[in-house]
């Protein structure tokens, strides 16, 4: 059997992106069905992306499914258990990345006739509406520790005694996501994800993307730190109420 925690934080973060900037290259690329479909398709679709990385996840041997290193963060800090922070880690950014390739792949013809290249690394990795580090940073921050708290909340047996109805946690957590994207994605693209930037970044530097300009790393640290940060926060405050 080859289902294991580390290959399902991997599969699971692979859907996660695939359909993730999927639907950004959808609405990004030039001559796609999807072209200016809006913020709304977006942060729809990437509701639905979370939710079918949870479930892939959770098949490739992940019963955790959290995709997302700052999760990982927060619990270990909540649980006082650290083992597994940097394989999942290590397992969300290749995950990442291998979706983000399949992205580039999937809209091969795109990238050509699409002139823009802000608009090419904009399907990768997320971008400031108006560029302040700090303020993007603060922004960063506090959208994660409120995916996480949220997130604590929903599988806490301080809030459902006897937990939640099996299946039902990913449909809750992604909805929290949807919401996150259309209250408080407006400013940075709600990265809330190290691995979620990260790896598409890095397949944005690596693959021969026809037109492509550069990787803009000296933005690529708000989108890891601020979640983690913000990973931190929440773990914090999981820990110190009993959730």
């Amino acid at each position: 059997m080859i289902r294991s925690p580390y290959l399902g934080e991997f599969a699971g973060t692979l859907i996660l992106i695939l359909l993730g900037d999927g639907v950004v290259a959808g609405v990004l690329l030039k001559r796609s069905k999807a072209e200016n479909a809006g913020w709304m398709a977006i942060t729809s679709a990437w509701a639905f992306a979370v939710l079918c990385g949870v479930f892939t996840a959770n098949l490739f041997g992940s019963p955790d499914a959290h995709l997302n290193p700052a999760i990982t963060l927060a619990f270990a800090l909540k649980n006082g258990s650290f083992q597994n922070l940097a394989p999942f880690a290590a397992a969300q950014i290749a995950g990442a990345f291998c979706g983000a390739a399949l992205v580039w792949l999937f809209y091969l013809p795109h990238w050509k006739v699409t002139e823009d290249p802000a608009l090419k690394l904009g399907v990768f990795c997320t971008s400031p509406a108006i560029r302040n580090l700090a303020v993007s940073f603060f922004c960063e921050v506090l959208a994660t520790a409120v995916l996480i708290v949220v997130i604590g909340a929903m599988t806490s047996k301080l809030v459902l005694t006897t937990g939640a109805a099996a299946g039902l946690t990913p449909y809750l957590v992604s909805c929290v996501v949807w919401g996150i994207g259309l209250s408080l994605g407006g400013t940075t693209g709600y990265a809330i994800n190290p691995a979620r930037d990260f790896g598409p970044r890095l397949a944005h530097a690596l693959l021969p993307i026809a037109g492509k300009g550069g990787s803009d790393w000296g933005y690529a640290g708000i989108p890891i730190l601020g979640p983690a940060i913000g990973g931190l926060i929440a773990g914090m405050i999981l820990r110190v109420i009993g959730a």
